[in-house]
């Protein structure tokens, strides 16, 4: 970020969360007039830093709130790395870009291990219309709410865990699906 004007844009909002004025961006930037601030805010828009709603209100763009996606990395044996910025990485809109119908939920337990899904992980999960056999749900059954894949055996639905020393769970009562997962966050 080398331009200077966009560099006291991004502090002013950093420092006050929320997006500055035409007054307050020609006081942090120095410009003299609104029209300078104008061609300013309308190149930013451009660059992705900034959007504009309908009513000329600024809020932050992709570039402002994302994370710089740089290139690959290979998991496998060694290769030359080169640093390329493939685009910016806003991680609310990748992990959950329907929003309204999703929510977070922290795993307790060890039952879906071998899914790659461990205690203290949180999952990302959608409500959704349909759900299929072999995703991974949030159901409630037998009163008790539990993540498992979904799964089919004849007519009848089941729940089956991913760790072997846990048992698949058939219903004796009614099995509601609430959510299916959609993505899995772990900090280290």
């Amino acid at each position: 970020m080398q331009d200077p004007y966009k560099k006291k844009i991004v502090g002013f909002y950093e420092r006050h969360k929320r997006m500055p004025g035409y007054q307050e961006i020609m006081a942090a930037t120095g410009l003299a007039s609104k029209n300078s601030v104008y061609k300013l805010i309308n190149r930013l828009v451009e660059e992705g830093v900034l959007t504009k709603d309908k009513r000329g209100r600024l809020s932050p763009g992709r570039a402002l709130v994302g994370v710089p996606l740089l290139g690959l990395v290979e998991a496998g044996f060694p290769s030359p790395a080169e640093e390329e910025l493939l685009d910016v990485m806003d991680f609310d809109e990748y992990l959950t870009p329907n929003k309204e119908s999703c929510y977070v939920l922290k795993v307790k337990g060890e039952s879906m291990i071998d899914a790659g899904i461990c205690p203290g992980d949180l999952v990302i999960v959608e409500r959704r219309g349909t759900y299929k056999p072999g995703q991974i749900v949030i159901a409630s059954v037998d009163g008790d709410y539990t993540m498992k894949y979904l799964r089919k055996s004849g007519e009848k639905y089941y729940l089956d865990p991913a760790n072997a020393a846990f048992k698949p769970i058939y219903p004796k009562g009614p099995l509601t699906i609430e959510a299916v997962v959609t993505g899995v966050v772990r900090k280290y």
